[in-house]
């Protein structure tokens, strides 16, 4: 089961947490799915940096809480908050409702697996051969402190007529391990001759009841603030 599934959907509950926090009735669930999934697309569009990693969504009562968990803070945040202030202003008139936008610094970029797979696709784009990102990227992950690492690149590689796709991996992946923290990530880069999908899994070690206590506890003190 654990080869079939989103390695992220599979833990949610367990060791993961829901990146959009809200309730609704069943007749409104699917609008704010969408927007959702709209706003998300807002952002990253409306920044159009290098290192966004995860958007997480609160709704509260009156308000909307954005945290954007990036390794580059410094670009999105821009001179004295500048960038931030005009994507507020842009939400807000989009959408009709009140935003506060936290930035969020991934200390360790190479243990995010959205960074890495922006990584791949960057050097992909810039006709850097596939393999060698692919490979970069693995010693990079390994040497930051991972227990393992795979990544996948699948398409027209290196622009042949007949599509297939490659596996690069090292260390272990244990997929069907509930307790197993593995980072996912999917995204894809788009070349003249088509685009080229890029997953990346990145095992980062075992999570047990008592480090999930512990970060609830940080997440209560957050929201506290």
């Amino acid at each position: 089961m654990g080869q079939k599934v989103n390695p992220i959907g599979i833990r949610l509950g367990i060791t993961r947490d829901w990146t959009s926090k809200w309730f609704a009735p069943k007749n409104k669930f699917a609008d704010l799915f969408l927007l959702d999934l709209d706003l998300e697309k807002t952002i990253r569009k409306e920044l159009n940096a290098e290192g966004i990693s995860t958007i997480e969504i609160l709704r509260t009562q009156g308000k909307i809480i954005v945290d954007i968990h990036t390794a580059k803070p410094g670009l999105i945040i821009g001179r004295g908050g500048e960038t931030i202030e005009k994507l507020k202003d842009s939400l807000k008139k989009k959408y009709n409702e009140v935003f506060t936008i936290n930035i969020k610094e991934i200390k360790k970029p190479m243990l995010d697996a959205g960074v890495v797979g922006e990584l791949i696709k960057l050097q992909i784009e810039k006709r850097i051969s596939y393999r060698r990102a692919a490979k970069l990227a693995l010693e990079k992950v390994i040497e930051s402190g991972a227990l393992g690492c795979k990544i996948y690149v699948g398409g027209r590689l290196n622009g042949v007529e007949i599509s297939r796709s490659e596996f690069f991996s090292k260390g272990k992946i244990p997929l069907q391990t509930f307790r197993a923290d593995i980072d996912y990530s999917s995204t894809y880069a788009l070349m003249s001759y088509g685009k080229i999908g890029i997953k990346v899994w990145i095992y980062r070690g075992d999570i047990f009841k008592k480090d999930l206590e512990i970060r609830l506890k940080q997440h209560i003190e957050e929201i506290k603030q």
